[in-house]
């Protein structure tokens, strides 16, 4: 005698053997992460059997659930290794090997800006705004000082650009170890601020920050 062969399977059917599989003790000692897998692999498998079978409209939303799905997942991922790279790059001083005053950054920085290179721009911008500063005793001149250390110290002697400061030590970290490309915009924030502070004096004294 031929051996029965069942017929295919309900939904409904299909939901209570699922149950019963997920009732076995093997899963009452499952990982959260096995568990999120377990329930996002059935989260897929139902919306391809809506592609499948759930006629047109439903196809056509399902397929639309799925492509904003794996874009998320993508974007995610993207973010993840891009946060990744940047909490593992090594955090040097702002200046390079060479020492150069601040006139000699500012034309380094208008060079870069002219040919296009804007992440060297405002990498030598800020390195002219922190010459510029030790070049007039309102920093101390720190070997390996970095962007937000000279933000921080920049910013008690001149209390009214300390929040200019510190957005332009964000913007050169972002540029040079966060993997930000540099703008024209960027550059041309990080020159007006540098022409600001040239102008600007240091607190008095006890004055309020």
């Amino acid at each position: 005698m031929m051996p029965f062969l069942a017929g295919p399977i309900g939904r409904d059917e299909a939901a209570h053997r699922a149950a019963e599989e997920l009732a076995r003790p093997e899963y009452a000692h499952e990982s959260l992460l096995d568990q999120l897998y377990r329930h996002f692999t059935q989260f897929l498998s139902d919306l391809l059997d809506a592609v499948a079978g759930g006629g047109t409209a439903g196809g056509f939303v399902a397929a639309v659930v799925i492509t904003l799905v794996l874009v998320g997942l993508v974007a995610l991922g993207a973010w993840r290794l891009r946060r990744a790279a940047r909490d593992r790059a090594p955090v040097h001083g702002v200046f390079g090997a060479r020492v150069m005053t601040a006139a000699e950054h500012r034309e380094a920085a208008e060079r870069a800006a002219a040919e296009g290179r804007h992440t060297e721009a405002i990498q030598e911008r800020l390195r002219a705004i922190a010459r510029d500063l030790e070049e007039r005793a309102l920093v101390d001149g720190q070997p390996g000082r970095t962007a937000d250390e000279l933000a921080a110290e920049a910013g008690r002697a001149l209390p009214g650009f300390a929040g200019d400061l510190a957005a332009a030590a964000r913007s050169f970290d972002d540029v040079t170890y966060g993997g930000v490309a540099g703008t024209p915009a960027a550059y041309a924030a990080m020159r007006d601020l540098d022409e600001r502070l040239r102008q600007a004096r240091p607190a008095p004294l006890g004055a309020p920050a």
